[in-house]
């Protein structure tokens, strides 16, 4: 059975180690601070100017001050900071961040992202994307396998306009975890009940199958 977002947020959640600092994209990524482990340290960053980032309130507990970049009233943890924004891509820019959690519209094989304008239909802005692709060292995208229409979005090339070249090393979607490799999307993962015939289906770029595929623990 396919994940759903949440099923995502909680796969990408093991990816998170002790003392990492972290920023979540808009989307599916802004869930993973709701499933980290409670025995490990880590600090979420927000690029609207938050660094210790808790998982969203309970209802009726929301601060409509304290938000995240997707505008969602989100809780901080105790020691958390507020800056502007000049602080918050000074961190980004100077590599402080030890990983970008992102969502995407397309992702290519050699690992370039496409995630903000569909000519005609959507601009949303590059925003704070482009920052984060360009400066980070370990990007995780979180994503769904295939459009509405059922057409992958794991491709040879991407076709909507880039937001960076050759910088996403892993992804999870709700049927599979690939990293990035030289030859293509490497399958690690797939998820329960889903086999590697199904994923191979909904995979337009190149997929590199190696042994058994365990099934994701969540």
């Amino acid at each position: 059975m396919a994940l759903d977002k949440t099923g995502i947020a909680k796969r990408i959640a093991k990816e998170v180690k002790d003392g990492y600092y972290v920023n979540l994209g808009i989307g599916i990524p802004t869930l993973v601070a709701n499933y980290v482990r409670d025995d490990i340290e880590v600090e979420f960053q927000s690029e609207n100017g938050v660094l210790g980032m808790g998982p969203f309130p309970f209802e009726g507990e929301e601060d409509a001050d304290i938000i995240n970049a997707g505008k969602q009233t989100i809780t901080t943890l105790p020691g958390a900071s507020f800056f502007d924004s000049a602080m918050s891509f000074s961190m980004i820019r100077g590599k402080h961040v030890d990983l970008t959690i992102l969502g995407a519209m397309e992702v290519s094989e050699n690992g370039d992202i496409a995630n903000w304008k569909i000519p005609g239909k959507m601009v949303k802005g590059m925003g704070g994307a482009m920052d984060l692709v360009a400066s980070a060292e370990n990007i995780i995208v979180a994503m769904m396998h295939t459009n509405k229409a059922g057409e992958s979005k794991l491709l040879k090339k991407c076709s909507l306009p880039l937001t960076g070249v050759g910088c996403v090393k892993k992804i999870v979607t709700n049927l599979a975890v690939l990293e990035v490799t030289d030859k293509g999307f490497k399958l690690l993962e797939r998820a329960p009940g889903i086999s590697v015939e199904d994923i191979k289906k909904a995979t337009e770029g190149t997929l590199i199958v190696e042994g058994d595929i365990p099934e994701m623990s969540l």
